[in-house]
């Protein structure tokens, strides 16, 4: 099951938490100094690492058509960098547990879970479990005082990311997310938006995620994020209320007329379905819409991005086609039927 097929711990607000960990192995040379047929190496030796162990299946992204790359892209099971890059690559990853084992990316292995809600603990506990799997096996590079080495110096020492993606509309409406931006930046901390480094905050999702690796264990990074997490959560909540309070009904007719487009309307184009997505799910949220769960409204948004919506529909052929089965599957997800 995906992260978005399921409701976690405060899905009001956090929507997903994943931890990524990178990982190099010491025979072979890093980022790009590393050849095809080093990478091919690569790849059997950490296919062979996980055959046997759990329910992990194997992925040559070498033969997958690009939409389908984009697909998982979508799904936050690979990254942007994995999916378009031309070096032989492959994904291991078991979807019972969530865990997605990329190699190489950036750096040979980059290991991550994705769960929903907030559940940065028990994503770092499965990645961690991958991690341990490969340390026992193969001989990763590690420096008794830089840590893990990787290709880029801002991941070494723990070699951790660790990341919440937050649904943050009422920050976004009263305009705080500059000054929360701000405030992460001075304890080692980055806000950007839902698709990571450079990315719009589309949906009002944006990534909270450490920025500092070195001299720091991978617990300290998650308890400090956590914390984080927490007051942010706790933040946007109050604002929802104030919101909701003082609107005298101008905001709760904008979420009926959002709902009443995704159930009636019959061609909708992705950024639409994400402005939508926001009125409707803080809606459901604030307890003015009780039509829509909001493990169900994010199971809409990503299968409703342009990947996964041609992967689902293999007869779309233009985008007027694609928008047309977007608002279908919007009104069936919302209808129950799917």
């Amino acid at each position: 099951m995906m992260w978005y097929e399921s409701a976690g711990r405060d899905n009001d607000v956090a929507v997903s938490s994943r931890v990524r960990l990178a990982r190099n192995l010491t025979d072979y040379p890093f980022g790009s100094l590393l050849n095809d047929a080093s990478a091919k190496e690569i790849i059997e030796r950490v296919k062979n690492v996980f055959e046997g162990v759990g329910d992990y299946t194997f992925t040559d992204y070498s033969d997958l058509e690009e939409i389908e790359r984009k697909a998982a892209v979508e799904k936050h099971k690979v990254s942007a960098e994995f999916a378009s890059s031309k070096k032989p690559r492959a994904l291991i990853e078991s979807e019972r547990k969530q865990v997605y084992i990329m190699t190489p990316e950036e750096d040979h292995i980059r290991i991550q879970s994705i769960l929903a809600g907030f559940s940065l603990e028990e994503a770092l506990s499965r990645a961690r479990e991958a991690d341990e799997t490969i340390d026992g096996a193969l001989n990763v590079a590690y420096n008794d005082k830089l840590g893990y080495l990787t290709h880029c110096p801002t991941n070494l020492g723990t070699g951790m990311r660790a990341s919440v993606m937050l649904f943050l509309p009422a920050l976004t409406i009263s305009g705080g997310i500059r000054a929360l931006s701000a405030q992460l930046g001075k304890i080692g901390l980055t806000i950007r938006g839902m698709s990571g480094e450079g990315s719009s905050a589309d949906g009002c999702l944006y990534q909270v995620s450490n920025q500092i690796t070195l001299g720091i264990s991978e617990e300290e990074i998650v308890s400090k994020l956590s914390k984080i997490t927490e007051s942010i959560i706790e933040k946007e909540r109050n604002l929802r209320q104030k919101i909701k309070s003082a609107d005298n009904g101008r905001f709760e007719d904008r979420v009926m007329r959002s709902y009443g487009v995704m159930m009636y309307a019959t061609m909708i184009d992705t950024n639409e379905m994400m402005r939508l997505y926001a009125d409707v799910r803080l809606g459901a949220a604030l307890g003015i819409i009780d039509g829509a769960s909001l493990s169900e409204l994010d199971k809409m948004m990503v299968r409703g991005m342009a990947a996964n919506l041609t992967c689902e529909n293999k007869e779309i052929k233009t985008p007027e086609e694609r928008d047309r089965a977007r608002a279908e599957l919007i009104r069936r997800i919302l209808s129950g039927a799917e």
